[in-house]
């Protein structure tokens, strides 16, 4: 199995160090590790959209170029290369790979806050899932999230658009963000939502990997 993977990772446009690492993560599990440790991309120099190659190379990521990473992964372990978008209002979006356990839906995600990571495989339907999200994807005080898309098949283009692009992964990054988008909150229920309390605010001041400034900690 562990050489089937390594052998699809460089047909994917992997070199043979890069396919073997991500061949080794064998469960969804794994591959949230391996993406939560990878140095967080704080665009420094300017917006960026990493393909897979150019994350491994630079080792730093953001969510969306996380994403990538895992899904990649998983594909290279027979699994659909699925993402969802996460919508916000005065906020950043926030993009999770997907994966399936029997009927149940799970996600793999990318952030250096606690609050927008992994999910476990227990939700029946993305909404669901989503969901779970909506209290902790916050900026400052406020609740931000708006809405959910439907599941993106990285299949729909090829690998060099995604996996092996050396010039990053922009095509694919905007269709993301045009794909279809569910609503989750109205006008209305907005006007109703708590803002996050002092206790809160502290707590999401904890990053894995340090900011650079403060201007960056409430972002990635």
């Amino acid at each position: 199995m562990l050489h089937n993977a390594v052998n699809f990772g460089k047909r994917l446009g992997l070199s043979s160090s890069h396919s073997s690492a991500l061949a080794k993560l064998r469960t969804p599990a794994k591959i949230q590790e391996y993406v939560a440790k990878i140095p967080t991309n704080f665009e420094l120099g300017g917006e960026t959209n990493q393909s897979v190659v150019q994350v491994m190379k630079t080792r730093k990521a953001h969510c969306l170029e996380g994403a990538f990473v895992a899904a990649c992964a998983l594909w290279m372990q027979g699994h659909p290369p699925l993402l969802m978008n996460l919508r916000a209002i005065g906020d950043d979006d926030h993009a999770v790979t997907l994966f399936r356990h029997g009927k149940h839906w799970g996600a793999i995600s990318k952030s250096n806050h606690i609050w927008l990571r992994w999910r476990d495989p227990i939700y029946r339907n993305l909404r669901e899932l989503a969901l779970t999200y909506f209290h902790e994807y916050v900026n400052g005080p406020n609740k931000t999230m708006d809405g959910y898309s439907s599941a993106f098949d990285l299949r729909r283009f090829k690998p060099s658009a995604w996996v092996a692009s050396p010039h990053g992964a922009w095509g694919v990054a905007e269709a993301l963000a045009a794909t279809r988008h569910f609503k989750i909150i109205d006008n209305k229920a907005a006007l109703r939502l708590r803002p996050r309390d002092s206790l809160e605010l502290r707590v999401g001041k904890i990053l894995e990997h340090p900011a650079p400034n403060k201007k960056l900690m409430s972002r990635y």
